[in-house]
């Protein structure tokens, strides 16, 4: 098994490929907004260092939001066509799942509500459980609250660039990021049952509807 996955939804952007037990490639490009110009190239190299083609990749799995707009966009335009083109399966993995899971390798922490500023006084959160095979898994659903409601929603501690927003202190862990190392754990246990889906269906999800009308009211893409 190889899985390439993908995270541009937090306005950085990062590759690794994987197998069944080791992580093959990583990459980070850590430069506010510069997806769409080394997507592309990273994934180039990490196959080519790898010597492999996409054609021999099991699957793709991709950060498909909530996030940046911009971002999950780019990531699923792009996970869409290299999984079409080469009739290959796609994981979509949650990004607030992917911040979750970041908090437990980075900081060891095992019960998060993984927040995220959604901009327009917003934040997206989420809370999850660590499990016996050592992946986060939901307990809340996602959700587009308000501030005030975020912080009623953050039953655990919260970790995130939301965390400010919701509890009105300073944190540790507002810098708590997820990168494409997270989204290939994710996936390699999605992988492990084939739990993927087709390439039409690797679609951004961004809570907020009609999330293109309200762009230019964001602040920023």
């Amino acid at each position: 098994m190889k899985v390439l996955a993908l995270e541009t939804a937090n306005e950085q952007c990062s590759i690794s490929v994987i197998d069944d037990t080791q992580t093959l490639f990583f990459q980070l490009d850590a430069r506010a907004k510069a997806q769409t110009q080394t997507i592309l190239p990273m994934i180039e190299q990490g196959l080519n260092e790898l010597g492999l083609a996409v054609a021999d990749l099991t699957a793709i799995a991709f950060s498909r939001g909530p996030g940046s707009f911009s971002g999950v966009r780019i990531n699923a335009a792009v996970t869409q066509a290299l999984a079409w083109s080469n009739d290959l399966p796609v994981i979509p993995v949650s990004t607030l799942q992917a911040l979750a899971q970041a908090a437990y390798r980075l900081q060891g922490l095992t019960e998060v509500s993984a927040v995220l500023d959604a901009r327009m006084n917003e934040v997206y959160i989420a809370s999850y459980r660590l499990d016996d095979a050592g992946i986060m898994q939901p307990v809340h659903e996602e959700q587009l609250l308000s501030y005030a409601d975020g912080a009623k929603a953050a039953i655990f501690m919260p970790v995130g660039s939301g965390v400010e927003l919701v509890q009105n202190e300073q944190s540790d862990y507002k810098t708590v990021s997820a990168t494409a190392q997270d989204i290939a754990v994710i996936a390699r246990a999605a992988a492990k049952n084939e739990n993927w889906v087709s390439a039409e269906l690797a679609l951004p999800v961004y809570l907020r509807e009609n999330a293109w009308k309200k762009i230019p009211e964001q602040g920023k893409a």
